[in-house]
């Protein structure tokens, strides 16, 4: 089969379907294309909707979803449907893996694509918030020449929630800053010069908190209020992994009030961020917009990944 890329009214069959491609990534996927022998259309219309899912994916065995939300009952619509695979780990925030399951649908994600770059977002953050950037960047560009007394971080503790690959190259980027690094995991896990300890000591005795856990049942608001509290006062609470991972109410009352230094983040509870949301007028929070994995390197081994997932559902 050819390639075949194009928008939605384009009137080709497709055996796969890009739904949500923004431009950077249709057109890596595009340049893929060009040696595979797969037939998968890239639909370049950003307003995706839960109502025209089943139109544009009417003739798709398999769909690949970047941060469209599919809800069973719209993928039940979708005939001809068996196979989703979603861009990253996080498929939880946009559908019911379960349910599709149930339904006949099998989900598939991709794990490994981006840990270098999302470790090297959480780094950054990491030291932004130390080093007060934000805050100084936008009171200068107001004509405010402001001055922040920063913390250092060579010699302070790093705390790990959590310990997978992306993790594991944050502890090397930190220890080689200097920092001492200290992690829990849901599972026992050992790594060259990181102790792991259990959750609520990670939480007192870090001057960093980073985390790193899979959005599932189990994690859903394992930082909560009590644990919130575990944390110094002059914490750092860095966030590259799921917004649901933290009681998001909580972290706000904390930032208000002094009880947490600053919060580092990337995720939030609900995306795009509302408008006028609480975290978006504290000035002892930094943000970004879910964006830790897109470099060019992690968008073509994630797209990568994503075109061997279609070969193999493909295959015969």
């Amino acid at each position: 089969m050819k390639p075949v890329s194009g928008s939605t009214s384009d009137g080709r069959r497709a055996t796969a379907v890009f739904v949500d491609a923004n431009e950077t990534m249709a057109d890596e996927m595009t340049s893929l294309l060009a040696s595979e022998a797969l037939d998968v259309r890239i639909n370049r219309n950003p307003d995706i909707t839960t109502a025209n899912l089943p139109g544009l994916l009417s003739d798709a065995s398999v769909a690949i979803i970047d941060h469209t939300a599919l809800p069973t009952e719209t993928a039940r619509q979708c005939a001809r449907l068996k196979d989703v695979v979603f861009l990253g780990t996080g498929a939880r925030s946009y559908m019911n893996p379960e349910e599709l399951a149930r339904a006949g649908i099998a989900v598939h994600t991709i794990k490994g694509y981006g840990d270098t770059a999302v470790a090297e977002c959480a780094f950054g953050l990491m030291w932004t918030a130390a080093r007060d950037f934000g805050v100084m960047d936008r009171n200068i560009r107001a004509g405010r020449w402001l001055r922040c007394n920063a913390v250092q971080l060579t010699g302070k503790t790093l705390g790990l929630v959590g310990f997978g690959g992306i993790a594991a190259e944050l502890a090397r980027l930190a220890k080689g800053a200097g920092m001492t690094v200290i992690a829990w995991n849901r599972s026992p896990k050992t790594f060259a010069g990181v102790e792991f300890l259990d959750l609520e000591s990670v939480l007192r005795t870090s001057d960093v908190v980073s985390l790193h856990l899979l959005l599932a049942d189990e994690t859903r608001g394992i930082i909560s209020r009590e644990r919130l509290s575990l944390l110094k006062p002059d914490a750092i609470l860095v966030n590259t992994a799921r917004g649901a991972l933290v009681d998001e109410d909580a972290m706000v009352e904390a930032l208000k009030t002094g009880r947490l230094r600053h919060a580092a983040l990337d995720v939030f509870t609900t995306e795009p961020l509302p408008a006028g949301h609480p975290l978006t007028g504290l000035p002892n929070v930094t943000l970004s917009a879910h964006s830790a994995f897109r470099t060019a390197e992690a968008n073509r081994n994630l797209l990568s990944a994503a075109l061997a997932h279609c070969r193999r559902l493909t295959a015969g």
